[in-house]
């Protein structure tokens, strides 16, 4: 498979590690010192386009590739106010595109665990829910979309709670708080808390390489197919 990668930073270059050892090409790097070869004529020397890139340049790097009829799997945080717009876009030019607050296969079971738990705490109201994050010093949203993911998910199946607030409590609301300490990669916790106990689950990544193995295995998957996807697609989970 040849693969565009749009977004040449410490992911980017993981990603890369991964293909190549997976047996894929990468037949294209774009970075913001060579963003000219963003177009449609370059995309269509790849099967598919993965973009980790920045919340700013997202959105436009996302539509050369929907315009260009590449597959796209999108892994940058931060701009998904516009996905329902993204999603219509894709839908009209019958794109095709994998998108992911976090492309781990364990974040992945992770999320499906914590909307297991919400259920089951969602008629245990002495409990108190909170997240927190915590990434690289880099990391240029806060919260992540990790942790708004797990956020939305508790929402989706717990009746106490609907928002979510950084670093702030408030009624029927889930704080989160983002804390940045240099080459974290990522850890995130649930805690429900009691007066007479606290009930933890967590994830830990060790290294950008469960990342960067998730997004490999998302553009294998979407290579032949239409339409707007998640990981949950990808991994036949929730």
């Amino acid at each position: 498979m040849k693969i565009a990668l749009i977004g040449y930073g410490k992911m980017g270059k993981a990603i890369e590690e991964i293909a190549l050892q997976q047996g894929h090409e990468i037949v294209l790097k774009i970075n913001s010192d060579n963003k000219e070869l963003l177009s449609s004529s370059s995309l269509q020397k790849a099967d598919v386009a993965i973009e980790f890139s920045t919340p700013e340049s997202a959105i436009e790097n996302i539509e050369y590739c929907l315009q260009a009829g590449i597959p796209l799997v999108c892994g940058t945080t931060g701009w998904t106010n516009a996905l329902p717009q993204i999603q219509a876009r894709c839908t009209a030019l019958n794109g095709a595109m994998v998108y992911a607050s976090n492309f781990s296969i364990g974040v992945n079971l992770f999320f499906e665990l914590n909307t297991k738990l919400a259920a089951l705490m969602a008629n245990q109201p002495q409990y108190e829910v909170i997240l927190e994050e915590i990434h690289h010093t880099q990391k240029l949203d806060a919260p992540s979309g990790t942790a708004i993911s797990l956020a939305n998910g508790i929402i989706k199946k717990h009746d106490s709670y609907d928002d979510w607030k950084l670093d702030e409590n408030g009624e029927n609301t889930i704080p989160i708080v983002a804390k940045r300490i240099e080459d974290v990669p990522g850890t995130h916790t649930v805690t429900y808390e009691s007066d007479v106990d606290t009930i933890n689950i967590e994830h830990i990544a060790h290294t950008r390489q469960g990342f960067a193995l998730g997004a490999v295995v998302a553009a294998e998957w979407i290579a032949d197919k239409t339409g707007v996807f998640t990981m949950n697609d990808v991994l036949n989970i929730g």
